[in-house]
Parts: structure tokens; sequence; C-alpha cells
């Protein structure tokens, strides 16, 4: 599924223009590229359309991944970028505000473990 179909116009508005909110945090997580094994990475950035992650491993503009944090399921995103070890991801889904607000709390009483 291509990330128009998945995300709709709002999804695609929100990353055009960045409309979405991002907030800075240093989250560890895990991320795997489909046919790849997950590697660790820091979520560096999240917002409810997607997040920047670093990324030893150069990753393809159009890849599909899954990004999986603390105490959440797996959550689908599409690689925008890959820029010296750092990748930028539009989720498939836009996080719930209420996820998105959960997960930065946690972050923020520095309450988050893979």
């Amino acid at each position: 599924m291509s990330l128009q179909n998945a995300l709709g116009s709002y999804g695609i508005a929100a990353q055009e223009d960045r409309s979405a909110p991002r907030t800075r945090v240093a989250i560890p997580a895990r991320l795997r590229v489909s046919g790849g094994r997950p590697f660790q990475t820091v979520v560096n950035d999240l917002s409810l359309s997607g997040f920047s992650a670093t990324s030893i491993t150069r990753l393809h503009p159009g890849s599909v991944c899954w990004l999986t944090l603390p105490g959440l399921e797996s959550l689908q995103a599409e690689v925008v970028w890959w820029e010296n070890n750092a990748c930028g991801c539009a989720f498939a889904r836009l996080l719930s505000p209420v996820v998105h607000d959960h997960i930065i709390e946690q972050a923020r009483a520095g309450r988050v473990a893979v």
C-alpha cells in the first residue's frame, strides 16, 4: 500500500507541510525494514504523522518499516528520507493524539525501555 493510499489527504498534507508538531525526544526503540532484521535505534523526534530516528544502515525512501516503541505494538511506516545515519519515516496510520501524548509523557518521565 502506498503512503498516499495509507494516509489519505490529511496525512499527506501533514507530511508535505509538516503541520503536525514534532516533539524532540530520545526514545530507545527497534526498527525493522521489510525483509530485514530489527535493529536498535533511538527516536529523535515524534509527531502524529511520523518520526526521525538513528539508522547506521542505509534506508531507502519508499521502503516499508516497522517501529517498535516501548509498551506498544509495532507501528508501520514508510521511509521518507535517509541522511547521515538518520532517517525520517511517515506512519501508515496517524498516531492517536492520546497515544502520542502517552509516549511523550513516558519518555519525559524516564520510563521507557525496549
